[in-house]
């Protein structure tokens, strides 16, 4: 059969809230319109990113009917398919390590993924630290001519190690133990 230009506006204008749906994600779309005697069969194909390919049929006593059908279902894939997306996207989960299979507990990703969460953080040594005798004042004077975040020293006065750190409002924190 012929396409008229109404019917070819009309099928335009039913799949443009399935691309609006999509955004950038819809590849292509197929319309296949078929009339057999008073029935009008209307299979809307859709092709979107990842290849999903999300597929409509629609049957009615007239063209509207059935492109309102095909597009209606299309829709409900389409809705289904970005929500997955979005929920993808939104899931804070770690990435995958390179183990594909998990651990062979049968474990889910993400039990893998919470256990990962709530392992202590690693200790990560760092250079042998000189521990200097020297007084408070002298720690607050070394912190203002570095960069330093902190200085471990001891305190002659107390005997103790103390720490002189810079806090986040811009002054000088001390440590000092019991």
């Amino acid at each position: 059969m012929d396409v008229t230009p109404a019917l070819r506006q009309l099928v335009e204008r039913r799949l443009s809230r399935v691309e609006r749906l999509l955004n950038d994600s819809a590849v292509s779309a197929t319309a296949i319109l078929t009339l057999e005697k008073y029935r009008h069969r209307t299979e809307i194909i859709v092709h979107a990113r990842g290849d999903k390919m999300l597929r409509g049929l629609g049957e009615g006593n007239a063209w509207n009917l059935s492109i309102r059908q095909a597009t209606e279902k299309v829709e409900q894939q389409a809705k289904k398919v970005k929500g997955k997306w979005t929920a993808r996207k939104r899931s804070d989960t770690p990435r995958r390590t390179a183990r594909a299979g998990g651990d062979g507990t049968g474990r889910g990703a993400r039990a893998e993924a919470a256990e990962r969460e709530t392992v202590a953080p690693r200790v990560i040594r760092a250079a042998r630290y000189a521990v200097k005798p020297m007084s408070v004042e002298d720690a607050a004077l070394r912190m203002e001519e570095t960069a330093e975040a902190f200085i471990v020293f001891r305190n002659p006065a107390s005997e103790s190690v103390s720490i002189v750190y810079r806090r986040k409002d811009g002054n000088l924190g001390l440590i000092e133990p019991d």
